[in-house]
C-alpha cells in the first residue's frame, strides 16, 4: 500500500537547525517535536501550522523532551533567563575591567541568543574558542571574538570545571597587564530548575 505524506519541517527554537517535523496524509497529521523551546505565542506565528485562520488538525503529537516531567513544572521564558543573566553580568562587570564572567556552556551551540543579546546590551563582545563554528550564523559574528581580552568568555576546556578552581578562564588567562582577574561563572542550564524548584 502506497500513501503520499506531506513532510513540513518547523523551527523548534532548539538550537540553531533543530526542526519539528509534521506529516500529513489521508490517515491524519502528526508533529513530532524532537527537543524543543518556544516561546509563547510563536506557534502562533507558524503559518505552516494553520490552515486559513485555525492550526490544522493535528491527531497525535510526540512529543520528545527532556523537562516533561513534573518537577520542571515551572521553566522560567527565555527573556527572564535572559534579564537575570543581564543584571548579574551588568552589575559584576561594572565593577572594573578586571572583572571578568565566564559563562560555563556545556554544550557547543543553542547559546547564541544569549551571546548576542549581552553583546548588544553590554556593548561587550563574548569571547569563544573558534569562530569557523559559527560561520552559517553571520548575525552573531559581530558579538564574538577570538581575542581573550574581553569580560565575557564563553570558551571552552574539557576541563572547564578544573580551570574554575584555580581562578583562570578555560582560554588560559589568569590576569590582565599584572592585574588578576575577578572571575565568576554562570552556568545557563535548565537542569537547575528540575533540581531546586518545587
Amino acid at each position: 500500500q502506497k500513501e503520499d505524506i506531506e513532510v513540513t519541517l518547523l523551527p523548534a527554537g532548539h538550537c540553531p537547525g533543530s526542526v519539528m517535523f509534521l506529516f500529513e496524509g489521508e490517515n491524519g497529521t502528526v508533529l513530532y517535536t524532537g527537543d524543543f523551546r518556544l516561546a509563547k505565542g510563536e506557534a502562533a506565528r507558524m503559518a505552516l501550522l494553520h490552515s486559513g485562520t485555525r492550526v490544522k488538525d493535528i491527531q497525535s503529537v510526540y512529543l520528545d523532551t527532556t523537562f516533561c516531567d513534573p518537577k520542571f513544572y515551572h521553566i522560567p521564558s527565555r527573556e527572564e533567563c535572559l534579564n537575570g543573566i543581564l543584571e548579574l553580568v551588568r552589575s559584576w562587570t561594572s565593577l572594573t575591567r578586571y572583572h571578568v564572567v565566564w559563562l560555563n556552556c556545556k554544550a557547543a551551540y543553542g547559546y547564541e541568543y544569549l551571546f548576542i543579546n549581552l553583546s548588544e546590551e553590554l556593548g561587550i563582545k563574548v569571547h569563544v574558542n573558534r569562530l569557523d563554528m559559527f560561520r552559517n550564523m553571520p548575525e552573531i559574528l559581530y558579538h564574538i571574538t577570538t581575542d581573550r581580552h574581553t569580560q565575557i568568555h564563553a570558551c571552552r576546556h574539557p576541563r572547564d570545571d578544573d580551570c574554575f578552581r584555580w581562578n583562570r578562564l578555560p582560554c588560559g588567562m589568569t590576569c590582565q597587564n599584572g592585574t588578576p582577574l575577578h572571575i565568576i561563572s554562570i552556568k545557563p542550564s535548565t537542569m537547575w530548575f528540575g533540581e531546586r524548584m518545587k
